[in-house]
């Protein structure tokens, strides 16, 4: 079998599969450069739980119950440290307007059965001090974990690797010019020019901080915010970095502008004000993967049955890497299709045939990024391989 893009959700399948006892071959010119570089890492099916989206939250809290199994499973297969914490997340409104749009979700939340616990001002400062007197209540949601997704890419890449699989740096432009069993098309943005599927680029913009001493961060939850009317993420790493996020664009630009920064930065300063004093060590952008409905695209291509398509998984891809690795190395395998599939099939969509071969990206692959030295970008078709979605 051929896996296309070696982002945590290829990698995954390929492992999953090669474990299996399957000839597994993983096609891309630059594994783990796409979104995932640019991810948070948030395993959020709680505080992701959106209005109308019931079928998709599903899905996430399934996933997020398989990911303590799928942690230590690859741990004990690699020996890395992926970075998986359990602290739980805390959800914050900066002002009262904040706090009312905050409670509006937590009910809806509540009324899914999900674990939403609201804290009084005094209950968030006992849990995080470094949290601003100002913040007017929140929330704890204590089964939204984090991971690193740099830490993910590569431990992911060896268990494939460990398994049997070959990981080659050839692009596919075509899936008629593959020659496997079953190809799996697992290349995010780049599942559009591959398969027809109506998968849009959708872009964010993520800066990460880093504690001046290096020490670990003065807070220990993932804090997500309310702030004035902007919304944005804080993630501590033991490591001292803090990853602060993220824009919602619709654009296929890889460029950082100074207003997403500045809005960021003053979001998280708002809520947790030490921030101030971190160190800026980088600023990037990334493309996730959307569909229509924002949910992901996980099945059989419609007309091609050998042809299977893990792809569209937007913010959630991280999240959704173990329950997409395990659906559709079951479809592989013979075990069937799961009834979790059925709303998330690729053929609720009309497939627009697309002839043209994907364009082969540059040696040199990587993720476009800006920093405190520096700035680069990528057009289209140097993403053409990806498949990296995010938080």
């Amino acid at each position: 079998m051929v896996v296309v893009g070696a982002g945590p959700v290829g990698l995954a399948i390929a492992w999953r599969c090669a474990a299996r006892g399957m000839r597994v071959v993983v096609h891309d010119p630059a594994p783990g450069s796409g979104a995932s570089h640019v991810a948070a890492g948030m395993l959020a099916p709680v505080a992701e739980a959106y209005f109308g989206e019931r079928e998709l939250t599903g899905l996430l809290t399934e996933s997020a119950a398989r990911w303590p199994g799928f942690a230590a499973e690859l741990a004990e297969a690699t020996g890395v440290d992926i970075g998986y914490r359990t602290e739980g997340t805390l959800v914050v409104g900066l002002t009262a307007d904040d706090l009312a749009e905050a409670r509006r979700l937590w009910a809806y939340q509540q009324g899914l059965g999900l674990p939403v616990t609201p804290l009084r001002p005094s209950q968030l400062r006992e849990r995080e001090p470094a949290l601003a007197p100002r913040v007017r209540g929140g929330a704890l949601a204590p089964t939204d974990h984090q991971v690193d997704p740099r830490r993910l890419v590569p431990a992911l890449r060896l268990a494939a690797e460990r398994a049997g699989a070959v990981l080659v740096s050839e692009p596919v432009r075509r899936l008629r010019d593959v020659t496997a069993g079953v190809t799996v098309v697992a290349a995010g943005c780049g599942a559009a020019a591959l398969t027809g599927l109506p998968v849009r680029p959708v872009k964010g913009q993520v800066l990460r901080l880093r504690t001046p001493d290096g020490g670990p961060p003065g807070f220990r939850h993932v804090v997500r915010g309310y702030a004035d009317g902007e919304h944005v993420y804080l993630v501590p790493r033991d490591s001292g970095e803090v990853v602060v996020g993220a824009t919602v664009e619709e654009r296929s630009d890889l460029g950082v502008c100074a207003g997403a920064v500045l809005r960021l930065l003053r979001a998280a300063v708002d809520l947790v004000p030490e921030l101030a004093e971190y160190d800026l060590v980088e600023t990037l952008a990334g493309l996730r993967p959307g569909t229509p409905d924002n949910a992901p695209i996980l099945g059989p291509l419609p007309g091609q049955p050998d042809v299977l398509v893990a792809t569209g998984h937007h913010r959630h891809g991280i999240v959704l890497t173990p329950v997409t690795a395990d659906l559709i190395t079951d479809l592989i395998t013979g075990g069937g299709a799961d009834p979790l599939l059925a709303p998330f099939r690729p053929d609720r969509f009309a497939v627009t045939p697309n002839a043209a071969p994907a364009a082969e990206p540059p040696p040199s692959g990587g993720v476009a990024s800006a920093s405190a030295v520096g700035s680069g970008a990528r057009t289209t078709s140097e993403r053409a391989m990806e498949d990296d979605s995010w938080n």
